[in-house]
């Protein structure tokens, strides 16, 4: 049983050309899916970092408050007459920003 002439040369060459598109698909994966991903990831650090007790927060799951306290990686939130034990990571750089943003707009 013969190998068809197809076949050999389809594997017979293109080496080169395979590892610069896959090189090609990598480049792209990293530009448009890791580094918007990494720099979301640093400017959320640098807003949790910079929260200061009076600020008006969203968390992630959409509570609304006040800082009240801060001791570590606890904040404690004003929610009406109600205090709020969370995690600084909880809350949302995103949604703070748009909540506050469209607030001022009215």
């Amino acid at each position: 049983m013969s190998i068809p002439f197809i076949l050999l040369q389809a594997s017979s060459g293109g080496g080169m050309a395979q590892l610069v598109i896959f090189g090609a698909m990598m480049l792209v994966f990293w530009f448009f899916l890791i580094r918007p991903q990494s720099k979301r990831q640093r400017e959320q650090m640098e807003f949790v970092n910079k929260i200061d007790k009076g600020d008006e927060v969203v968390t992630h799951s959409g509570i609304i408050g006040r800082i009240s306290k801060i001791e570590g990686a606890a904040v404690t939130l004003e929610v009406g007459k109600v205090s709020l034990l969370v995690t600084k990571s909880s809350i949302s750089k995103e949604m703070t920003d748009g909540y506050f943003a469209d607030k001022n707009k009215v």
